[in-house]
């Protein structure tokens, strides 16, 4: 583990973790983490299929919890409070973390209830077409979707359904935006309006983007995180660390992808 050799500048930490660990009944999937994420950047968490990534992000927006023999020690922070502490409220952290899935999904509701959804459900909404608007401009939709705001959500392409639901989870004012391969399922096309939209997002939000696209780490990432088998292997400057592997593990990693 690499933390703390690389300088991050006058950017402090949006989410700490330390010594996080993971296990599904009597099999591990997270060892040990310790990382800092930096505030308003993108930093890519890589690795091969199994190696803990997604079980990294649902840990930190607990929602990994809610998985039938899911074991979690270790301890997470962000917006200055111990995620994990008695008295913070699941809940409250999925608000301050939102979460975009791999695959679209949206929910058979209309356009306008699915960007509503979250929202209501933290009490954030007081006019509810124009809040939904607001969100639907910032991820490029609104113009696309204005005329069937009643229609089902269904009903739209998976590169629309996808920024819905960035929409949707914007709508619920995080301060944090976790990425699970969120380009996996889409079309070039569609790929490159998600990572237009992540480089216009990370003015306001800090995102961590789970991807097994070494080019899109490139593309977006400031920093980059690299794990095999449940550990974390190396940190640094997405740069750096792509162009001057210093772990065998990461070489490997590189040569393959």
């Amino acid at each position: 583990m690499k933390l703390g050799e690389f300088e991050v500048g006058d950017l402090p930490p949006a989410l700490s973790v330390r010594s996080l660990t993971v296990a599904f009944g009597d099999t591990p999937r997270l060892r040990n983490v310790s990382a800092d994420f930096p505030a308003l950047s993108i930093s890519a968490v890589l690795g091969a299929s199994g190696c803990g990534k997604s079980t990294l992000l649902r840990a930190l927006n607990r929602t990994l919890e809610l998985v039938p023999g899911a074991h979690i020690s270790g301890r997470a922070h962000a917006c200055g409070v111990d995620l994990y502490a008695p008295n913070v409220s699941p809940a409250w952290v999925r608000k301050q973390i939102g979460m975009l899935q791999q695959r679209p999904t949206a929910f058979p509701l209309s356009v306008v209830d699915n960007v509503l959804f979250g929202a209501r459900f933290h009490g954030l909404v007081d006019e509810p077409l124009a809040y939904a608007r607001r969100y639907l401009e910032r991820v490029g939709l609104w113009n696309e979707v204005k005329d069937r705001l009643k229609s089902s959500a269904l009903a739209l392409s998976g590169g629309q359904q996808q920024r819905l639901c960035l929409a949707r989870t914007l709508a619920t004012q995080p301060r944090i935006v976790l990425m699970d391969e969120p380009c996996s399922a889409l079309d070039p096309r569609a790929t490159a309006v998600i990572e237009s939209l992540a480089r216009e997002l990370v003015s306001e939000y800090t995102l961590i983007i789970v991807t097994h696209n070494v080019a899109q780490a490139r593309r977006l990432a400031r920093f980059a995180f690299f794990f095999d088998e449940g550990e974390l292997i190396d940190n640094g400057p997405c740069d750096t660390l792509l162009a001057q592997a210093r772990e065998p593990a990461l070489a490997a990693y590189l040569a393959t992808a």
